[in-house]
This record gives structure tokens, C-alpha cells and sequence, in this order.
């Protein structure tokens, strides 16, 4: 299995960890306040890749450190129109799983400024990943709200943005160099963030807890995210597959809350299976002939 599999794996189990944890949380923390305090859990990310021993530059490649700063900082303001269609909610609310499509933007800046190109197979895993993380997000109920599908482009645009932004900053450094750098520029965002909003009263550790382990999980999969990208994988593979954490959130939902998965979900699980194989399908380099006869 190649290496930037087994890290985007790591990213789809942290992500899906971090969706249930943050229904956990409910709403004991405005979103800001939320976002700011992941802080607490990013840390100890940050500190342990501060001792990394990989932690290195690409000759002539000074320009990747101000990209991974800027992927980490792009990713983070994303959160904030997220935040605020959520805090709007009704037909605002209601656009919200359509900014689960990023993936597409990350896609196509790959393939117009980086030539990625994909088999033929991966493409059709691609189709079924966006085809999986749609059934995933935007529900029949909710339905789209067509006076805020602009805004609900901002965070989709930024987040894919960010996604290949990382990608270009691992041409220029190793990929714990870059991982370390997007974290950094989320801490910027995270404490600016703290320095406007109010600070929570009467949290119980119970969300202290919750809040530190969305704050670990959400650093630690972007973390194995951009090692993914580091190790050789195509952004227009791994972010699709990233995307498809629902595969570890939603058995998780039901276990935990007990909730039922409609045939809606389960069509979406169908289909994001056959893509991870489909994506994870890699060309065998042609054989090389030693000339003997």
C-alpha cells in the first residue's frame, strides 16, 4: 500500500472522529469561540512536530513556506462564513452541505496549474467520491436555499484553495515541514479569533475535553493530509478520498447516538467504497527493458 494512502486513511479516521465530536459539543460554544479553542488541542500536534527530524527545505524552494502558512490561514478563515450560515440557520443552514464539495475546486486548480492527471479508473472513483460526498451532505429535506449559494461558495472556495496550496508547498518542502506551517497559520487564525470573541463562561470540562479533542483531531488529520501530499500523492486523488470521512462518522453516529441510516446514507457508503478502490487504483509504471533479448 503506498504511503500517502496509509496518511490519507489517518486523515479520513480523524476527520470522521472529529464530526461526531463535534455533535458532541452541541452548542455550548458559539462557533468562534469553538474554532478559537481548538487551540488547545492543535498544540501538541504543533510541539510534536516540532521535533521532528524531517523538518526540511528544498534548495531554492523558500517560496513553499509562505504557501503552507497561507494554506493553514485560507483553511481556517473558510470556517468563518461556514460558522456563520450555521449560526444563520434556516434556508441559510440549508446550504451548508454543498461547502462539503470542495474537493471539486481543489480538483480542477490541480489539473489546470499542476497537470495532474488520473487513470481511468480514478476518474470514475472521482465521479463516485463526489457522487458519495454529495449523498452524504445535502439531504432531501434540506434542499438548496438559492439566495445563499453564493455565500455558501466562500468557504468551498477557501477550503479548496487550501488543499492545493498544500499540495504546491510540498514541491518546495518535506512534508512535515509543510504540515507544521499550515498548523502555524491556523494558530494565527485561532488566536486572532480569541482575541475578538468573548471568552465562554462556566464551561464544564466535559467541554473542555470535547473542545481539545476536535482541536487534536481536526490538526491531526490536516497534519496526515499534507504528509499525503508530501509522499507523493495526487491532490485530485487524496482530496476527494479525504472527503469521504462520513465513512468513519456515520458508523460512529450510530453507535454512539443511536441514530438510523436511511437508504440515502447507505447509498453513499455504497458508492464511497468503490471509490477508495477506484482511487486508490495506481498505474504500474511501464516495465523498463535491459536491452537483453
Amino acid at each position: 500500500m503506498p504511503r500517502w494512502l496509509l496518511w490519507t486513511a489517518a486523515a479520513v479516521a480523524c476527520w470522521g472522529a472529529w464530526a461526531v465530536l463535534g455533535k458532541l459539543l452541541g452548542e455550548a460554544l458559539t462557533p468562534a469561540q469553538t474554532q478559537g479553542l481548538t487551540t488547545i488541542g492543535l498544540l501538541p500536534v504543533l510541539v510534536a512536530l516540532g521535533f521532528s527530524k524531517n523538518l526540511t527545505v528544498r534548495p531554492g524552494g523558500r517560496r513553499g513556506i509562505a504557501v503552507a502558512l497561507a494554506a493553514g490561514m485560507v483553511s481556517c478563515l473558510g470556517n468563518l462564513p461556514y460558522f456563520d450560515l450555521l449560526a444563520r440557520g434556516g434556508t441559510a443552514a440549508a446550504v451548508v452541505p454543498l461547502t462539503a464539495l470542495y474537493p471539486v475546486v481543489t480538483i480542477a486548480l490541480a489539473g489546470v496549474f499542476l497537470r495532474e492527471r488520473v487513470n481511468v479508473i480514478q476518474a470514475a472513483g472521482l465521479a463516485l467520491s463526489l457522487v458519495a460526498i454529495y449523498l452524504f451532505n445535502v439531504t432531501e429535506e434540506g434542499g438548496l436555499a438559492p439566495g445563499w449559494l453564493a455565500y455558501a461558495f466562500l468557504p468551498m472556495a477557501l477550503w479548496g484553495l487550501a488543499g492545493f496550496l498544500s499540495k504546491v508547498a510540498t514541491a518546495d518542502l518535506s512534508g512535515e515541514l509543510a504540515a507544521l506551517l499550515v498548523l502555524l497559520g491556523f494558530l494565527v487564525v485561532n488566536v486572532g479569533l480569541l482575541a475578538v470573541e468573548p471568552w465562554p463562561e462556566d464551561v464544564s470540562p466535559r467541554t473542555w475535553v470535547l473542545v481539545a479533542a476536535l482541536g487534536f483531531f481536526l490538526a491531526f488529520g490536516n497534519f496526515a493530509v499534507v504528509v499525503a501530499y508530501g509522499s507523493g500523492g495526487k491532490a485530485a486523488v487524496i482530496t476527494p478520498l479525504a472527503g469521504l470521512y462520513p465513512l468513519v462518522s456515520v458508523p460512529l453516529a450510530v453507535l454512539l447516538f443511536g441514530e438510523e441510516v436511511g437508504s440515502r446514507a447507505w447509498a453513499g457508503i455504497a458508492c464511497a467504497v468503490v471509490a477508495v478502490a477506484a482511487l486508490s487504483w495506481e498505474t504500474p509504471p511501464p516495465a523498463v527493458r535491459d536491452g537483453s533479448p
